[in-house]
């Protein structure tokens, strides 16, 4: 739910980002971003006068060009987020109660009879099938939530609540805390701190990490075997350090950081304190502090029913039915909202983040990416999806493909199009994300437009070796 502060806090966002394009042409931050030249259709212009003596060169459309002839995506674009809006048709903002319910009726009859099926036949073969496909049906469950906290689902804010907690809480995820945050990832989207999920580690960062041996010894312990780690370090001390490695270092290395969603409701990310659970939390108003508190009541009781679906069909049984698959499910959930930010298709292409004046609600938007995820896009509600949904958060899945298609014309070369998959599964996107996390470890300290860097430092560290390397 948004709050008066908060809907006031974004309004000023958005109204900033129609009246005033912070502008980094000719500012010297501006290095790597490209994009190739991209018909566009006509939409009206809307840029601050530049505040430096040297102009960079345009296209007839006012979109600023490197010196190869690629598209500089980190200037500020020649268009508007009022041009974009008027660009879409008016069906697309319409919500459709029944619409949704429909979908989730949908998604909970495949969950139940996924799970019938598997458990009936019981065969070694059916297993694997089965925890791709719950796997897949859960994070679908989870987009069903998130929609619901954006207020897309229906008209009806208490409606989106109601479903929203349930779903979320069928996979552990408390639905108050986890929107509040979500929230506060929308509002500051593409900015260097004040983001909240995947933002960049910064320079410093990295190099506390290799300055501080308890770092080496987390890596170390990640890599023993759990029988044997048990016997040297206690159990709590083992999960405190764990948690402390997945918050720190396992969110920037693969495989880690497929499961890295758990942790970060536990404890947030690096240099962010509190948990989503914690109503005291910073992300959280003194008045949110009953819908936090209704939020962890609803995991609690989905505990107990997974505790006593335990105890009835023993260990083995819910690990098959149930945990595997939330893994499935945690990994589409990290895969997903990691590439809507990070490893652009086009190897060369560089997304920028901000700070300070250069930030603004609008150009963080346009630094998202949609992705293709081949036959997934319709059972996970469109998730793929981005750039529309981080501008127009209010429209419903249903509608993001077509006002796309009506805003692609508006954005021109700020619009990614996304690869396409080569088949049923996307594995055209398994290349962009190995290489976002062998190249993008780092941005700048200091500089309001910045963009990845990689740290051979940080490789060699997590390689256990000694600090040779630099930055």
């Amino acid at each position: 739910m948004l709050t008066s502060r908060s809907i006031a806090a974004r309004s000023t966002v958005q109204k900033a980002s129609f009246a005033r394009v912070p502008n980094v042409v000719g500012s010297g931050l501006i290095s790597g971003v490209r994009s190739k030249p991209h018909p566009v259709g006509a939409a009206s212009l809307d840029v601050s006068p530049s505040t430096t003596s040297t102009a960079r060169k345009t296209d007839e459309r006012g979109f600023v060009m490197n010196e190869d002839g690629t598209y500089d995506l980190s200037a500020p674009p020649p268009f508007s987020l009022v041009d974009i809006r008027n660009a879409i048709p008016a069906n697309c903002w319409q919500r459709d109660t029944g619409r949704s319910v429909g979908h989730l009726i949908k998604d909970v009859a495949i969950v139940a009879g996924l799970a019938v099926a598997a458990f009936t036949i019981n065969a070694w073969w059916a297993w694997p099938i089965y925890w791709m496909a719950q796997g897949s049906m859960f994070w679908a469950l989870f987009v069903v939530g998130h929609d619901c906290g954006h207020q897309s689902f229906s008209t009806n804010r208490d409606l989106n609540d109601f479903i929203g907690s349930i779903t979320h809480a069928s996979i552990l995820v408390p639905y108050h805390g986890w929107r509040i945050s979500h929230r506060t990832h929308h509002a500051n989207h593409g900015h260097c701190e004040n983001d909240e999920s995947w933002y960049p580690a910064k320079k410093t960062q990295l190099e506390e990490m290799d300055d501080q041996d308890h770092f080496k010894a987390l890596i170390a312990l990640a890599t023993l075997n759990s029988s044997i780690a048990s016997t040297i370090v206690p159990m709590s001390l083992m999960m405190a350090l764990a948690l402390e490695y997945m918050e720190a270092v396992g969110r920037m290395t693969l495989p880690l950081a497929l499961m890295a969603f758990p942790a970060y409701l536990i404890g947030r990310s690096p240099g962010k304190e509190g948990s989503h659970f914690d109503p005291s939390c910073e992300l959280f108003a003194p008045k949110e502090k009953n819908m936090i508190l209704s939020s962890n009541a609803c995991v609690i009781g989905m505990v107990a029913i997974l505790a006593g679906a335990t105890y009835a069909l023993g260990i083995p049984a819910m690990a098959a039915l149930y945990l595997v698959p939330y893994l499935v499910g945690v990994t589409w959930l990290s895969v997903t909202t990691y590439l809507q930010h990070h490893g652009p298709s086009d190897p060369e292409e560089k997304i920028p983040w901000y700070r300070g004046q250069e930030w603004s609600y609008f150009r963080g938007a346009l630094s998202t990416i949609d992705r293709d995820f081949g036959i997934f896009n319709k059972i996970h509600h469109n998730i793929e999806i981005h750039v529309i949904h981080h501008l127009f958060t209010q429209m419903p899945h249903y509608n993001l493909v077509e006002a796309t298609n009506a805003a692609k014309g508006v954005m021109g070369p700020y619009y990614r199009e996304p690869e396409k998959s080569k088949g049923w599964f996307p594995t055209h996107l398994i290349a962009p994300l190995v290489r976002s996390f062998k190249n993008d470890h780092y941005v700048e300290d200091t500089g309001d437009v910045v963009f990845y860097k990689k740290s051979e430092a940080f490789l060699d560290m997590l390689a256990g070796k000694s600090k040779t390397a630099t930055a």
